[in-house]
């Protein structure tokens, strides 16, 4: 199999939608979906307290390959985010200090591996976030192919070049780039009605109040 990549030209967001983004937590990006486009509970960030914001450029290696990963961070844009469809493998880490590194020297938004990592000391001191499922000594191989900027599917969610990436502690919520004007105004808006709850409770009013959950339907026993 070829190593392809396959030229594409979304929409740039600009770096004030971008800081927005950054104010939205990950839930309630999803919360703002349908309570969907949350990636697999398992990617999580490699470094306690990373945060990741911006558009995806997205790569489907063959399996265990990295060259096109090697590719990706080589070749995308400042801001950009690497999402690595790595189809979940975990025994054989997709990324590492070199990888971590090119992300760094070249700005990018971070890396995003549906699979495992290596090199947790060094991505530790490098900084850049990094997301996955967990880490592995064994590295990959080289060469086999693989394919960049497609569509891929990522910790069981659809992921296209341009599509915005968010993460946190939590996880990872992908928001799509045609739906991203108006996800982001419900996610704004859900955001200042959080604000709004969490007052209310400060201010002693119950949850079951303040979000006007349905009262209880109470059953007597019988104690006959």
């Amino acid at each position: 199999m070829a190593m392809q990549r396959v030229l594409t030209d979304f929409p740039r967001l600009s770096s004030d939608v971008l800081d927005k983004w950054r104010s939205v937590p990950s839930s309630v990006a999803s919360d703002s979906q349908n309570r969907c486009q949350s990636m697999d509970a398992r990617i999580k960030p490699m470094v306690p307290g990373m945060r990741i914001c911006g558009q995806a450029r997205t790569v489907v290696p063959m399996p265990a390959d990295n060259s096109m990963v090697h590719h990706a961070v080589s070749c995308a844009d400042p801001g950009d985010v690497i999402v690595v469809a790595g189809g979940g493998l975990e025994d054989v880490a997709m990324a590492g200090e070199w990888v971590v590194r090119c992300c760094k020297r070249r700005n990018l938004g971070g890396l995003v591996v549906d699979g495992t990592v290596r090199d947790l000391h060094e991505i530790r001191s490098l900084g850049v976030p990094v997301f996955a499922k967990g880490a592995v000594p064994r590295g990959p191989h080289k060469n086999f192919g693989g394919k960049m900027d497609v569509t891929a599917s990522v910790g069981n969610v659809p992921v296209n070049p341009g599509d915005i990436i968010l993460g946190d502690e939590d996880g990872i919520v992908v928001v799509p780039l045609a739906l991203a004007e108006e996800t982001l105004a419900r996610s704004l808006a859900l955001l200042e009605r959080e604000r709004q709850w969490t007052a209310e409770i400060e201010a002693g009013r119950t949850l079951v109040e303040v979000l006007g959950v349905p009262p209880l339907e109470i059953i007597e026993r019988d104690r006959a």
